[in-house]
């Protein structure tokens, strides 16, 4: 049987894995991209480097897999969700890609949802609300301060759709990633024309909508040279980062839900039919299963702000884990390790990058609430963890509240890697947390269902059976549950009291610009 490859376009870096048909992981490799914030809540990359890093990663796995070009019967996409990547006819890119953490957009947000006719109608039209992070507002922000660059475009692609576009030619999307664009018709799996009409965007800059295990083109000659692939070979449809995480997880039958602690934090729960949160603090998007769904809780600041907190504080753990051939996250963990639950009242609030989920507040800012001469370092890492399992908690009580059943909570993602703030979060949530065999998430997904695309796997549902497996399980621990619950309720009194402070901060900042 054939080789199937995964590339998960992520926010840090492109990551490749080749898999068998049993799912075992045959060879991986990473490459690592900047990330660039030019002003205050702005974030960008460069397309092309996204592009360079897949290239130097398919060989790379190949390489280290002895992997012959001829083994590879397909590949399988996934990545970052949102991102704004604009092309000319020549099919070049116009400017660095906007991405999912860009929190710009707020007043284009508000005109959206007044020229659609209200927050309700264009829940209605794309079962969601207008948020910074979402790719629509950023093509009317740059219409708006961009006019001779837009007049420019010709397509509009998401992420992992670039590179799509690089290895086949071809201007191709899934229903899960164009499901957060906001000009997406989530209940009916196609592009909202009543959206695109209103906002005046030509349908014909986006590309075709396929589902998510459907092939989408082949590997052209020029693509074969630079990756190394043989010319010809299929390339599916593959999903949004978070869909694919979830295939990747076995989220895809009713009861299971999935908490991925990536750079943002994310809890998904699968549906047969799409459900929205009245407030619309919750996303709605389209499953990659083919015909179901997902609801989505997010929080930005996961595993970026424990990524701040090592940048920023943790000096001394990086240059000792440089010297020692140690990642500076597990010293940090142990030093985490040695401060007792619920930090001595210290609370932080993950929203270094805003929030999304329960609060779309693009002014929201990372707080330590409750310093004392007797807090360490070790009480603000712990704080850290604590309060990004917090900000997961929110998203999970919105979750429970759509009527979605919740059974076997399944985890992910590099935070999870982490055994104690798998153990804080089970305790947070006051479930056990079971940690599937393969960790590789949306780059696992995406090649489960390339294989599906090709007929290794009959279905999405198959495949995880076949490939998906428990490692392990983290049982919470009933005294600390009851500790957190008192704690979850100082964490959640603190935003509503803190909201008009960030609101006159982000003023302060934009008069200083």
């Amino acid at each position: 049987m054939p080789l199937i490859l995964g590339i998960d376009v992520g926010t840090s870096g492109t990551k490749v894995i080749i898999t068998d048909e049993d799912g075992s992981i045959v060879a991986s490799a990473t490459e690592t991209y900047p990330l660039r914030t030019p002003r205050p809540n702005w974030a960008e990359q460069d397309p092309r480097d996204w592009w360079a890093a897949t290239v130097a990663a398919i060989r790379g796995a190949c390489g280290s897999g002895g992997v012959k070009a001829a083994d590879i019967g397909c590949v399988g996409l996934t990545g970052q969700m949102h991102g704004l990547v604009l092309l000319d006819e020549e099919g070049e890119v116009l400017r660095p890609a906007i991405l999912w953490c860009d929190q710009r957009t707020a007043e284009e947000c508000r005109w959206i949802t007044g020229a659609v006719g209200g927050a309700a109608r264009l829940r209605e039209l794309t079962c969601n609300p207008a948020l910074t992070g979402f790719t629509a507002p950023k093509v009317i922000w740059v219409r708006g301060h961009e006019p001779g660059l837009y007049g420019k475009i010709r397509k509009i692609l998401l992420p992992k759709d670039y590179i799509r576009f690089k290895l086949t030619g071809e201007y191709a999307t899934d229903v899960s990633d164009a499901s957060g664009t906001l000009l997406f018709d989530v209940k009916n799996r196609r592009w909202s024309r009543d959206v695109l009409n209103t906002l005046g965007i030509p349908e014909d800059w986006l590309p075709r909508c396929y589902e998510s295990p459907e092939v989408t083109g082949r590997v052209t000659r020029e693509a074969a040279r630079e990756t190394g692939l043989a010319e010809g070979t299929l390339v599916v449809g593959g999903g949004g980062d978070q869909a694919a995480g979830a295939v990747g997880s076995g989220i895809v039958k009713p009861g299971a839900i999935s908490v991925t602690v990536g750079t943002s934090g994310v809890v998904f729960a699968y549906m047969d039919e799409p459900a929205l949160d009245a407030e619309g603090r919750l996303h709605t998007f389209c499953h990659a299963v083919p015909g179901k769904w997902h609801a989505m809780g997010v929080t930005l600041g996961a595993g970026g702000s424990m990524r701040w907190f090592r940048d920023t504080l943790c000096e001394a753990e990086v240059a000792v884990g440089r010297c020692a051939g140690v990642d500076p996250y597990e010293l940090i963990t142990e030093e985490a390790a040695q401060a007792e639950p619920g930090c001595e009242g210290l609370v932080f609030l993950p929203y270094v990058a805003g929030e999304r989920t329960p609060y779309p507040d693009p002014n929201a800012r990372g707080v330590f609430f409750g310093l004392s001469l007797r807090h360490t370092k070790a009480h603000m890492a712990r704080a850290v963890m604590e309060g990004v399992a917090f900000s997961l908690r929110d998203c999970l009580e919105l979750v429970k509240a759509l009527g979605v059943s919740m059974g076997e909570v399944r985890v992910s993602g590099g935070g999870a890697r982490s055994a104690l703030w798998r153990q804080i979060i089970a305790d947070v949530f006051g479930a056990p947390l079971v940690t599937p065999k393969v960790t590789e998430g949306p780059a696992y997904g995406a090649a489960l269902l390339a294989g599906v695309g090709i007929g290794v796997y009959g279905s999405v549902v198959e495949a995880c059976e076949k490939t998906i497996k428990p490692a392990g399980v983290t049982e919470p621990n009933p005294p600390v549950v009851a500790l957190y619950e008192e704690c979850y309720g100082l964490y959640q009194a603190l935003y509503p009291q803190l909201k008009p402070t960030f609101d006159q901060a982000a003023e302060i900042v934009s008069r200083r610009r």
